[in-house]
This record gives structure tokens, sequence and C-alpha cells, in this order.
């Protein structure tokens, strides 16, 4: 018998559909129900992906013993936390205030009328792991929901009053330095693991955005040690077992210090972000490796994670066959089966370090365990012939691989991530010229506006033709970006009109009179407050989004309207960033940018002119990260300010390189660019 979400379109609600938990969505229906009965409400938010959410659903949600205890004394609500980050964060707030720490599965106990009065994340069934069972929880809260509700009450007020205090972001007397730079540089440098690479002990997250940073400050001040700690943990990462060998793309983290032993899940914000990263690596250091996995991880997306209309879905699964990296696994006796040619299955095996015992659970997780030179010396032949070698040896395993049974597939397209990914896309078809690379983009490009802007308004979530739920700051910020990357890489301008709107929407309905933005629009869903996201993690948060959004079309525009909010929202973080740099690496890397200096370059002439992409081509695979280019025929329509009065000299594409609007001697000689490029970078350092 199907409870509630039978009509969901999240595939998150509707793994629990049959469950004989009475679940509700959240909505109008659920909580007014808690009121006319008087119940608590039990909220229980996770997402398709999460290993422990199926976990707790197996044994407690599936169980009828404990659903009859949730049906009778609580109105249970199922929230998928990617389609109500809103709802996700301000009850993870009042989790992380009760117990210190957060995750999901999220279990929150809220009065009929929302206010958190017990939470926690994964509950057992039975008394372990220091925790209490669930079923004891259900009975203990139920009865003092009946005997004693005045101190469930009092902490239910306490709480929400704290998570009400949204932070102020107004700048005061904070200046944008570079001291900042040099004191989160610092902090990282004393936080890193020279060992194994990354920062932390297990579990170790990937870190995209502190990487970048510290390519940002190598680009800026030739600092070797921070280009030392980006190469250092951009190849230990590639390395592990945390990178999928075999067909690309990064697991969500490892559970261990030594990157080998992923969390099996794949996210697309994480590959989107590590894709654009390793680019971004290759572009400074020329190493190979780093452009191979980017190309490997935006080819696991374009495969695997990719509506055929254009967008890209959400999540894989970490589980297959109910068993946790099942689909990833190899035995030797597997790889055996799958490469007939024992010399070439020989080989496969000491590239990735299989053994029989096998590293995880008696099955292998493949990782680099030697490089082609030593394979070539280990088995008598070149380097080029390894990697032929290799290359087929991969192919016949991943034909083995596509026959088993695939992790779950979360194929809701959600806004913001979906920003991230065109981000990485555009960036990428840059960089190198891959026209695939392009064309997706713009096809991912046309799918976001044809299919989530309905009727003017953008929405956060897609699925099986469905957009629904109104879209956050995050989405607004992320698609305006995205839109961007992809105008400077075809100079359509239909690109850039649209990042403007976003740009607008965000400045008219999210703006906090406090200083920075609401995650949420002024006419949304009155929630037990309005909330306000600053950490960037594992995503930039909306306002680091909204920032640089803001200040990059300020470099394009030279308007107040979009600098001034951005730029006093960074005095703001100033401190915070500098000192915390692994939580607010985002902000960092828009101070870097608001600092600049900003370079602007505008080309007049057709796109299509083979003069005009000469002159992009020949610095569009270096790292210039406080560069932003526009171009086009003089005159178009929806062209920014910076294009302005942009002449062709004697009929040919003409180069204006600017530094706030103050601009060289215009050129048609793709040298003298470079020479005026090299000059501005150079007066930079």
């Amino acid at each position: 018998m199907s409870n509630q979400l039978v009509g969901s379109t999240s595939p998150y609600l509707l793994q629990h559909a049959d469950n004989p938990v009475d679940w509700h969505p959240w909505g109008p229906e659920a909580l007014e129900k808690a009121r006319e009965q008087d119940k608590p409400i039990f909220l229980s938010i996770g997402y398709a992906a999460c290993h422990w959410c199926h976990v707790m659903a197996h044994e407690s949600f599936e169980d009828p013993k404990t659903a009859a205890l949730m049906n009778e004394n609580f109105v249970n609500i199922k929230v998928d936390r990617e389609e109500r980050p809103d709802i996700d964060s301000l009850y993870m707030e009042a989790v992380v205030a009760m117990t210190g720490q957060g995750g999901w599965p999220m279990s929150v106990f809220l009065t009929p009328d929302g206010r958190p009065f017990y939470g926690g994340t994964y509950f057992p069934p039975a008394r372990r792991f220091n925790m209490p069972a669930f079923s004891e929880i259900l009975l203990a809260l139920a009865d003092k929901w009946s005997n004693d509700r005045d101190s469930l009450l009092d902490i239910g007020n306490e709480l929400t009053d704290r998570i009400a205090a949204s932070p102020a972001l107004q700048a005061g007397d904070n200046e944008l330095d570079l001291r900042q730079f040099d004191r989160a540089a610092e902090s990282l440098f004393r936080g890193y693991d020279w060992t194994h690479g990354g920062w932390g002990q297990a579990p170790k997250f990937p870190q995209p955005m502190a990487i970048e940073f510290l390519l940002r400050r190598y680009a800026r001040s030739q600092d070797k040690l921070a280009l030392d700690m980006a190469k250092h943990v951009l190849s230990a990462m590639a390395d592990g077992g945390m990178y999928d060998q075999l067909g690309g793309g990064f697991a969500r983290y490892a559970v261990d210090e030594i990157w080998l032993v992923p969390h099996f899940e794949k996210m697309l914000y994480d590959n989107a972000q590590l894709a654009r990263v390793y680019i971004q690596g290759w572009q400074v250091t020329g190493d190979q490796q780093m452009r191979t996995v980017a190309d490997e991880t935006i080819a696991f997306m374009l495969r695997e994670m990719r509506h055929p209309e254009g967008g890209f879905y959400s999540s894989y699964d970490a589980d297959s066959e109910g068993e946790e990296g099942k689909f990833y696994l190899w035995t030797i006796d597997e790889i055996n089966a799958a490469i007939e040619d024992p010399k070439l299955a020989d080989l496969i095996i000491a590239s990735y370090g299989a053994t029989e015992g096998g590293n995880f659970e008696g099955s292998n997780i493949f990782f680099r365990a030697s490089e082609p030179e030593a394979l070539a010396e280990q088995f008598s032949v070149d380097v080029e012939t390894v990697e032929e070698r290799l290359a087929e040896a991969r192919e016949l395993l991943l034909q083995t691989r596509r026959q088993r049974i695939h992790p779950g597939l979360d194929d809701k397209v959600l806004t913001a991530w979906n920003g991230l990914t065109l981000i990485a896309l555009a960036e990428a078809a840059r960089a190198t010229q891959n026209e695939e690379y392009l064309v997706a983009a713009q096809t991912q490009a046309n799918f976001l506006l044809g299919n989530l802007l309905v009727d003017g308004k953008l929405l956060r979530s897609w699925r099986d033709g469905k957009a629904q739920y109104t879209a956050y700051l995050e989405d607004h910020a992320a698609l305006g970006l995205g839109l961007l990357a992809l105008y400077q890489s075809d100079f359509d301008p239909r690109w850039y009109r649209e990042a403007v709107r976003q740009a607008d929407e965000l400045l008219e309905a999210f703006a906090d009179p406090e200083g920075g933005f609401f995650d949420t629009r002024h006419d949304h869903e009155q929630l037990i407050a309005r909330p306000k996201s600053i950490q960037d993690s594992p995503t930039p948060s909306g306002n680091t989004l909204a920032a640089i959004l803001l200040l990059t079309l300020g470099a394009y525009e030279g308007a107040a309207r979009f600098i001034e909010p951005a730029e006093s929202a960074l005095r703001a973080m100033t401190l915070t960033a500098s000192q915390h740099p692994s939580a607010f690496a985002g902000w960092l890397n828009a101070m870097d940018f608001a600092i600049g200096p900003q370079l602007q370059l505008a080309i007049a002439g057709s796109p299509s002119d083979a003069r005009f992409n000469e002159f992009l081509s020949r610095f569009n695979s270096e790292y210039i990260p406080n560069l932003i280019v526009a171009g086009g025929e003089p005159g178009a329509d929806d062209q920014p300010t910076l294009m302005a009065e942009r002449a062709m000299r004697d009929g040919l594409p003409t180069a204006y390189l600017c530094q706030g609007f103050a601009c060289q001697l215009p050129t048609t000689e793709v040298d003298e660019l470079l020479r005026q490029l090299e000059d501005a970078l150079s007066s930079a350092k």
C-alpha cells in the first residue's frame, strides 16, 4: 500500500513511497494535519544516493512495528534535500546546534508549527554505536509531548531564535587587500598532508575551490609552494580509488586518508567542479595527466549523467544489488574472465594494483599503482605500447562492467548543479578548443532556459517533463555564471542577456538589507526563518556565487548596482575567509577577482572570422583567472557595455585590451595583443 509520496517526482521520495510509514511530502496538507491532530512532526531529510539513508530505511522505515509507532504518534514528512535546500539548511543548523555534527539521513522532531526540539542523523533499530534505538526515541518523545510538552516547546523556541539570527554581511571598516590571501595560504599550508595529499584526516573530501585559490595565488604572485600543493593534491586524487580509473569521474569522498577507498556515490556537482579545476591545473602546469583526468571526467558526465535533451542528472548511488561499491569492484578471477589474453590481464593487474586478497572486502578498488614507464620496463615493451594495451584492457573491462547491475540513478535535473556543469563545459571548451564540449554546453543552456525557465520564472528542479520548486539564490547565480562562461566561448549575446536577467532577479528578490542575499525569494513560502547560507562546502554558497556573478557583470558593465553589493559582502567576509579557507575558499576566489586587476578584452568582429578566433586561440589555453572577454559585430544587440563603440579597423577583427575600462590602443595584430596582455599581467605581479 502506497503512502502520500506516490505522486512525487523526486527519486528519493519515490524510494519511500511503499514504506508502511504514512509519509507526507513537505507542504500545507502535512503541516495542517499536524496542527489538527496536535501531533509533533518527524522530519526525515536525505537524498537518493545517500547510503545511510538506505540503511535507516531498510532497518526502520520498512519495519511494520516501527512504522506503527511513527504513524500513531507523529505526522511523518520526507524531504529531498536537493530539491528543498532551504528546509535542509534550516534544520541542519538545528541538528548541529543540538548534537555538534550533522549529516544525512537527517532526523528532526518538530512542533506542528515547525520548531525543532530534538534531532540527529542516523538512528539504529537497536542500541549500538553509543546511540539509542530509534524506537526508544519515538516512545520517549511521544511521552514527553503528552506529559512534559513545555520543556520541548522551550527547546524549540530557543533553537528557532538561534536559527533566525542570519549572518549580516555589512562591510564595516574591512577592506580587501592581499594580506588576507597570505593568512589563508598559511592556514592551508599548515593543514596540508604532504604524505597523502589533501587536508585533514579520514574521511577526506576533494576541495576544488581551495585548489583554485592556490592556482590563483600562483598566477598572482608565483608562489611555488601554493603550486606544489595544488599539483600534489590533484595528482593524489587522480591516482587513488576515489577516481574511477576505468570510467572516469570522481566519487563523493575517500573514507581513508590515502584516497584509496571511496564512498562510491558520484555527484554531479563534484565532477563539474573537479573537471574545471583539473583543466585549470593543466593550463598552469601543462601536466598531461591533469588534462586526461579532466577529459575523462567530462566524458563520464556526457556519457552517463546527461539527459538526451541536454540537461545533467544529479547523482549515482553508492549501492548496487544492496552492496556498497559492488559495481566498481574486481577480483582477479573477474579480470581474467573479462580479458582472455593472460599477458594483457597481467598488465592491467599490475597497473591498478589488484591482488588475490584485494584491498576492499576481498575485492579490488583500482588505483594507479605503477607509472607507464615502470610498466614498460616490467613487461619489456615501450611506453607507447603500454598505453595502447592499457586502453585496450580498460575497454574490455568496461564492456564487462556495463553488463552489471548499475547503481541507482537520481535523474532529476537541478538548476544550480547544472549551472556549475555549464561553467565547466564552457571553460573546458575554451581551453581545449574541443567542439564537442562547446556543443554540449550550448545544448545544455538551451535545455535549462527552455525547461527550467517557465513563464519567465526560474525553477529549481526538473524530471520527466515537469519543472517545480521556485529557484533559490544558488540557482539564479550558478545559471548566470554558466551563461557568462558560455558567452565567452561562443559570443552569442543571448547568453549574456539571460545572465544579466538572473543577476537582476537576485538583486530584486533576494537582497538582505543587512548585506548579502537570502537563499530564498522575498515571496517564498514562510518557514521558521529565512535561510542565508555563506559556507562553501561542498558547493559554493549562494552568496559566493552571487558575489562572483555580480563582480563579473560589473567588469562587463562598470555598473555600481552590480559591484557595490558584491564588494560589500566580500569585505564583510574577509576575516572569516582568511581564517577558515577550507570552508570559505569560494569567497577567497571572489576576493581575488575583486582585488584584481581585472583585465577586459573586447574583440570587434565576427566570431566566425578566422582572425577573430586567432586572437582567442593564442591565450585560451593559458590560465588568466581575472580576464573577461567580450566579442561580436560592432553595434549588435544585447552586447555588454564593454563592447560599446568598439569599431573594427581596416575591416579586420580588432582587439581592445582594457583595465577598468581604460584601454590600450586597439590592434588588429595577434602578436601586439599578446604583448599588451603580457605587459598587463607583469605589472600586476
